[in-house]
């Protein structure tokens, strides 16, 4: 019942993090066009320092909403389940409250003194009141989350980056002839009137799905009351100090990556400079390395986080109420979903990773052929870091919520080192900050996966988990280099063999997963639209 939810849950999440991602695209490139570089200077001010809030304001609680909640539900305690979403939704709602006055009343002192350009001051009010809704949105999914119900987080996901992308556009181009502060502040009201729109969708979930919710704490008081059983009503004073207890050390983990990239982006280019480049060349360097694979590396993420998220919930009912075998089912199956998922989208980037980038940036073509050998060494973190989220996932869920920080904090110390070492060696150069990397994720899961064996006591099948989807994505990744060089030879085209390419990887990839039995039709089934692709697959695969 569990694997079914949580297979459940990470096609849903999984689904809808891809649609934002790409609206989140579709917003930025038209965006980019109507209001020029200075405009998104002024965007670009805002964005991240909204983005900072929003950390802080709600990096660690969701996933503390969602783990208590599931822990209630799984001790047969629906109304203390439900107080925990209460309490938490009043804290969001002060926390967001207080993040919204200071950056909307200090917009202006922001702009002067921090950013240090008044044209910051208009868009970060605009996005301001988004504050407020966001951190109230996050405790709906939270609960929703904890009930293993990933249903309403990907549809208020969905509806808010819609109103986020189709209203901030429209409001750009009507404020454009004003000024481009105006336009930029348009843009990113967007957010606001996404956050606003999200929220009212979860609340209308919320509302039908009420009556179901009383229903099970009345049927539960009822069965307490007839067997004589007395539940101690939780302060709300206890219930935030549990929230806080979970929510703090997530907080601290989700800043340490962002303040990494922030040291890397002074670091890298200082050392490319030690070993000899002009400050033109490590410019250009630092751009293919946070433009092009970034990016690149990013967009899977959206997928591989909805495991981590997914786990939370599933691990922590079992492993409060002691069921072990529940645990160690969630545990496996997670890991092996994340390799699933993970791995082939790491060995086809690497196959075809001058080919995409072609594919996405095509007037760029010197830029391309330089950055691609260090996105081919990039990818790999996107196997690695789909594993970690999920065993973060595993340790937030049992209790364990500074393993995870800890253990990322430790990689992250030998990150610096080795980017300081390696970038300044010509023949390594920008590859060197890559290489590092590798370094923090690798050892922060390995770390992770020690810690999962031995606070839950699972048995993790390695075979299933790492070595049978590995073999199916080398293998995959042939077939999708070798289609791309014949189909290129063909019709001399790099978008036709490209996406060709990519399509008989997708193919290729799903045979093989199969017939190596990573995974079997009975867990397709489980997924939505699972019976559908089972029945096509029925006709090829016996």
């Amino acid at each position: 019942m569990s694997g079914n939810k949580i297979l459940r849950g990470v096609a849903v999440l999984g689904v809808a993090g891809l649609l934002v991602k790409l609206l989140g695209a579709f917003f930025r490139i038209p965006l980019q066009a109507l209001i020029g570089e200075e405009g998104m200077a002024y965007y670009g001010y805002a964005y991240p320092l909204y983005s900072l809030f929003l950390v802080v304001a709600t990096a660690g609680i969701p996933v503390a909403i969602s783990r208590l909640v599931s822990e209630r539900l799984a001790l047969k305690d629906p109304e203390g389940a439900h107080r925990v979403f209460r309490v938490s939704s009043w804290l969001l709602f002060f926390i967001g409250l207080v993040c919204f006055i200071i950056c909307y009343f200090g917009a202006g002192a922001i702009s002067k003194y921090v950013i240090g350009d008044m044209g910051a001051q208009r868009p970060l009010e605009a996005i301001a009141p988004a504050l407020v809704f966001v951190p109230v949105m996050s405790a709906f999914r939270g609960y929703f989350q904890g009930r293993q119900n990933m249903n309403p987080t990907a549809v208020s996901q969905f509806v808010e980056q819609v109103f986020r992308v189709g209203i901030g556009l429209a409001l750009a181009y009507y404020f454009l002839d004003q000024s481009l502060d105006m336009a930029a502040a348009g843009a990113t009201f967007g957010a606001t009137a996404g956050s606003i729109a999200g929220l009212l969708v979860i609340v209308l979930i919320y509302a039908l799905s009420k009556k179901n919710i009383n229903h099970n704490i009345d049927k539960y008081k009822h069965y307490d009351q007839t067997n004589g059983i007395r539940r101690r009503k939780e302060s709300s004073r206890s219930i935030i100090k549990h929230i806080l207890i979970i929510a703090v050390p997530i907080t601290i983990g989700a800043s340490i990556l962002p303040l990494i990239n922030a040291i890397d982006s002074v670091l890298v280019t200082r050392r490319l400079l030690d070993g000899g480049y002009l400050i033109e060349e490590a410019r250009i360097l630092w751009g293919q390395l946070s433009g092009y694979c970034n990016t690149m590396i990013g967009l899977p993420q959206v997928i591989t986080q909805s495991v981590a998220i997914a786990m939370v919930p599933a691990v922590a009912g079992a492993f409060k109420t002691g069921r072990q075998h529940e645990v160690n089912e969630s545990v496996n199956l997670g890991i092996r979903a994340s390799m699933i998922i993970g791995m082939p989208c790491a060995i086809g980037i690497m196959a075809l990773a001058e080919p995409i980038l072609l594919l996405l940036f095509p007037k760029e073509p010197a830029g391309v052929a330089s950055a691609a050998p260090t996105l081919m060494i990039m990818c790999i973190n996107v196997a690695l870091m789909s594993v970690l989220q999920t065993t973060t996932g595993i340790l937030q869920g049992i209790n364990r919520q500074m393993e995870p920080v800890k253990n990322l904090a430790i990689g992250s110390i030998g990150k610096i080192i080795l980017t300081y070492i390696l970038v300044a060696v010509p023949a390594i150069n920008i590859k060197g900050a890559a290489l590092g990397s590798i370094f923090v994720y690798s050892l922060a899961l390995i770390l992770n996966t020690r810690a999962v064996i031995k606070y839950t006591d699972a048995r993790i099948d390695m075979s299933l988990s790492f070595v049978k989807p590995t073999i199916a994505s080398v293998a995959m990744g042939f077939c999708a280099f070798a289609s791309y060089k014949l189909i290129y030879m063909l019709v001399a085209s790099n978008t036709i063999a490209t996406l060709a390419a990519i399509l008989i990887g997708v193919i290729a990839y799903g045979v093989l997963i199969l017939s190596l039995k990573a995974i079997s039709k009975e867990e397709i089934a489980r997924i939505p639209g699972g019976p559908m692709i089972v029945r096509v697959l029925d006709r090829f695969i016996k």
